[in-house]
Order: structure tokens, then sequence, then C-alpha cells
């Protein structure tokens, strides 16, 4: 799940409009939050953003996949799925995706407690 510092740089400067940004590397790959919110993962140079049942049909209708966390339990998968690379390349839309994906880590935060593996559920509920 190694990420590259290059890749890593890249996605943070992108996102640099979000405003209070830092990255915490953890099992390989990259967390990023907005202040205390976890919203995004970056695994093997790929970025995730947290969904919900509000946000998870953006991702869905541009083909893009949840993260897949466990390789011996792929029927698991955590509320994250992979940003499209053109949002990637655009770093207002990568900004627009991002604070939405605030949103919703920060809704979580409320209802399921904090940490970024909150959420974890069946691949079939998403």
């Amino acid at each position: 799940m190694a990420v590259t510092d290059s890749f890593l740089a890249y996605v943070l400067e992108q996102l640099a409009g979000l405003g209070r940004l830092r990255s915490r590397r953890m099992f390989g790959a990259v967390g990023l939050y907005s202040g205390d919110v976890f919203f995004a993962i970056v695994s093997r140079n790929v970025v995730y953003l947290k969904v919900d049942e509000t946000t998870r049909g953006d991702f869905v209708d541009r083909g893009m996949g949840p993260f897949r966390p466990f390789a011996d339990r792929p029927e698991a998968s955590i509320a994250y799925y992979q940003v499209p690379a053109d949002v990637i390349e655009d770093a207002d839309s990568l900004a627009e995706w991002a604070r939405k994906a605030v949103r919703v880590g920060a809704s979580a935060r409320l209802i399921l407690g904090s940490g970024p593996l909150s959420g974890i559920m069946p691949a079939a509920c998403c």
C-alpha cells in the first residue's frame, strides 16, 4: 500500500485550497485530515474520499469503486471511494469533492465515533 512522496506532495498541493490540511502515514497508506476530520485515504498512489448515501453515487456514476483494505477479506470495504483522475488533476474540482468528503467525515464522527476506520461495512452495503 506504499504511497510515493512525489504523489503525496502532488495531492496535497492540489488540495491546498481546502485549508487546515494535514497528512498522516498509517499502515503503508496515508490518511488525510481537514482539522480533526479524517476524510481521505491515499493508498498505492490512489486517492479515496469518504462517502455516504448522498455522495456515493457521484463516484459510482463515474465507474469508481470502494477502497478494499483487507486482501484476505474482499467482501469488506470501507466507505471511501476512488477519485477519478480528471478530478484529481483539477484542483478546484478536487477541493469541491474533498469538501463533501469532509462534511461526510464530520457527520460520521458524530454518528459512529472517531477514527479512520469508523464505518467499516460489508461490500454488499456499498
